[in-house]
């Protein structure tokens, strides 16, 4: 859905896909392209988003990125999964296809469960597109 959105928004959406190594570490990052077209999604799927190399999100080797923006937004869950970095911190992200969404300017919006609704991801996506903030 979130490529949809990014096609249909191309002008002023960006999405940006990053493999991580902290929860399944299953394939090479020169594999990627090939498992989305003919794995999972399959049936030939390629994002029309850049899809970066693995990095770590959490841990001692964590990318600035990713500690930027666990900064400003908490832990989701409370879930005791079985976790592979060290040092591990309370907002960490514990599971893949977490998601962040980053105002225009910069600044980390929100951040998604993995299980939460896409339904809620696109209301906050064509709220900012409208130029508006969420309480």
């Amino acid at each position: 859905k979130l490529h949809y959105m990014t096609l249909e928004h191309k002008s002023s959406l960006t999405s940006l896909g990053y493999i991580c190594s902290n929860s399944q570490k299953y394939i090479e990052n020169h594999e990627t392209l090939n498992v989305l077209q003919y794995v999972r999604p399959g049936r030939g799927f390629l994002p029309k988003f850049p899809i970066f190399s693995r990095i770590e999100v959490n841990g001692s080797d964590e990318h600035p990125l990713y500690a930027y923006l666990k900064v400003l937004n908490s832990h989701l869950t409370d879930q005791n999964l079985k976790l592979y970095w060290s040092p591990i911190k309370a907002n960490d992200i514990r599971w893949n296809f977490e998601k962040f969404l980053i105002t225009a300017d910069g600044v980390p919006y929100r951040r998604y469960d993995p299980h939460c609704p896409f339904e809620e991801v696109e209301r906050d996506i064509a709220t900012l597109l409208q130029g508006r903030h969420l309480s």
